[in-house]
Order: structure tokens, then sequence, then C-alpha cells
């Protein structure tokens, strides 16, 4: 996963630093770890935002994000690296909370077992109908066809033995029922550490992956991602947001690929890169340059 972006200059410093942020060895999750390690969510939230962080830097080149970017969301876990983007959190500092929100996540996915599974197809309100009846949540409502439900192992059997109409139950290798009741020890741990971490107000418009919407302070912020942990995650509201903002191209960070295939489906028109690895930094970065540069000349010709 790391091992092509660690040949490249100065990320090996960098990740470096990150590992120390999060007392966690990132080098070796993610470079020689094995697929048990890290689906360990204590391991995985680190890791993942730690690589999306590596790959926006060296996408940027030293560039500020608030130069060429002018909406920034995460899904999820990665709703922190969206704050490292925004400006809310420097890199380490978004590292460094990552960890401790995964470590209070862990403790709470070990104290009762439970799971998600993905929900494709199907009327989306006979969906949410059949995630209820199983006595499940909606833990992600990802649009473009898709509902994650979270919740206790019997009741995603019951999902599965009894999915809704033309749709399919796909169980996740996730460690717990994540954004639903399951995680309510996390959020009380979490809570306070987020609301004194060091932060700052957003450079660019950030949208919460909770409703959709902008915040525009760092108390706000660091308080929306404190609750997301039990919230779900309204990822149709966020590309709603994003089309009503008129967005023409959408870059998706390390580890790529899962969202720029739901704005594929949701978002028609706009321009998508996916980073997966080093091999898509040039693609990204003439991204950046082509969208970015647009829409300074069409300010420019408004200004005239």
């Amino acid at each position: 996963m790391l091992a092509p972006w660690l040949e490249l200059p100065g990320v090996a410093e960098q990740l470096a630093a990150l590992s120390a942020a999060a007392d966690s060895d990132l080098v070796a999750h993610g470079t020689t770890s094995d697929a048990d390690t890290i689906r360990d969510t204590a391991v995985a939230q680190p890791l993942i935002v730690a690589s999306s962080l590596l790959a926006l830097r060296v996408i940027l080149d030293g560039r500020a994000a608030s130069d060429v970017v002018d909406v920034t969301a995460g899904h999820s876990v990665g709703e922190i690296s969206a704050a490292a983007v925004a400006g809310v959190l420097d890199d380490a500092g978004a590292v460094g909370l990552v960890a401790r929100r995964a470590q209070a996540m862990a403790r709470a996915a070990a104290a009762a077992p439970s799971g998600m599974s993905a929900v494709v197809g199907g009327d989306p309100a006979e969906v949410l109908a059949a995630i209820e009846a199983a006595g499940l949540w909606p833990a992600n409502v990802n649009g473009a066809g898709q509902t994650v439900a979270g919740g206790a192992l019997d009741g995603l059997g019951r999902l599965a033995q009894h999915p809704p109409t033309r749709a399919r139950v796909i169980p996740l290798q996730v460690a717990g029922a994540f954004h639903t009741p399951f995680m309510d020890a996390a959020r009380e741990e979490f809570a306070p550490v987020a609301a004194a971490w060091p932060a700052n107000d957003p450079q660019l418009t950030f949208l919460a992956d909770a409703d959709g919407a902008p915040h525009g302070d760092a108390a706000t912020t660091l308080a929306t991602i404190a609750a997301q942990v039990t919230a779900p995650v309204r990822w149709d509201l966020v590309m709603d947001e994003l089309a009503a903002r008129g967005v023409t191209a959408l870059l998706e960070l390390a580890p790529g690929g899962v969202l720029t295939g739901l704005a594929k489906r949701a978002l028609k028109g706009v321009e998508l890169v996916a980073v997966k690895s080093p091999a898509d930094v040039e693609a990204a970065r003439d991204l950046i340059e082509r969208h970015s540069l647009a829409a300074a000349g069409a300010t420019e010709g408004a200004a005239q």
C-alpha cells in the first residue's frame, strides 16, 4: 500500500513523523503487515488517513490546498483527512486525532460482536425498511444505490436471508458496527478528546458527512467529527451538495476508488481521478491545473 510512495523523495520522513503522531509503526503496516493486522480498526484508520495525506502532499508539491481546492469532504474516517485538506488540522494532528478515534472505536467494537453489510440495489425506501426490520441501522447512506447496514451479527444474518427486492447483501470485512449505537462508548470517550484538540477554522469549504452541510469554524468541525462516530454517514447528501455547488472535478485521495465509483453514477459530467498509487499523481496534477485554472479564468472574466 505505501511501498511505492516511500520511493518518492521526502515521503519516508513525512511517514516517520506521522508514525510518531499515531504512536504506531505506519511504515510496517503500510508495507509488510498482513491483512488481519491492518483489518484492526486501530491500525486501519491511521493508515488510511496517513495514506491520503501523503498522497495529497506529493500531488500539491508544496502548494497550499486552499490555492487550488474549492471544497473538500471525507467519508467516515476520511472526514479527518478532509479536515486536514481544509487546514483545520495539520497532518500530524490529523493522524494523532484519528489514532485516538480508532483506539476508542476498537475498544467499543471488542465489547460486543457486531458488523456491517452493504446493500446494493433495491428501492431506497424498501432497503431502509428491511434494515430496520432486521433490527439494524443505516450506517452509511452512500447514494448511487448503495446503503450500508450495521448492527448485531444475528441481525445482519436476518438481512442476508431476507434481502430487499432486487438488492444484494454483501458482508463487509470490518471490526464492528461503526456509525451506529454500538459505538456509543467510543463517542463518549472520543468527544472530549476532539473538543480539546488543536485546530484552526477551515481555509476552504469543508462539508460534513453527517448532513452534507458546510461548517465554518474549528469547534463545530471537531464536534461534527466526534458525533459521526455514531451518526450515519450521509454521503448521498454530500454528493447532492457537490452537485449544487457546480463542482466540475473530483479528486479522491489514496487509497482511492470507492468514492469515485459512487460519483461516477451520481455526479454525471464531473471529471474524476482516483489516486491509488504514485502512477496517478500526474493525472491528479493535470486535473487540478485544468479545473483550478478554468475556475480562475471564469472569476477573472466575471470581474472584467
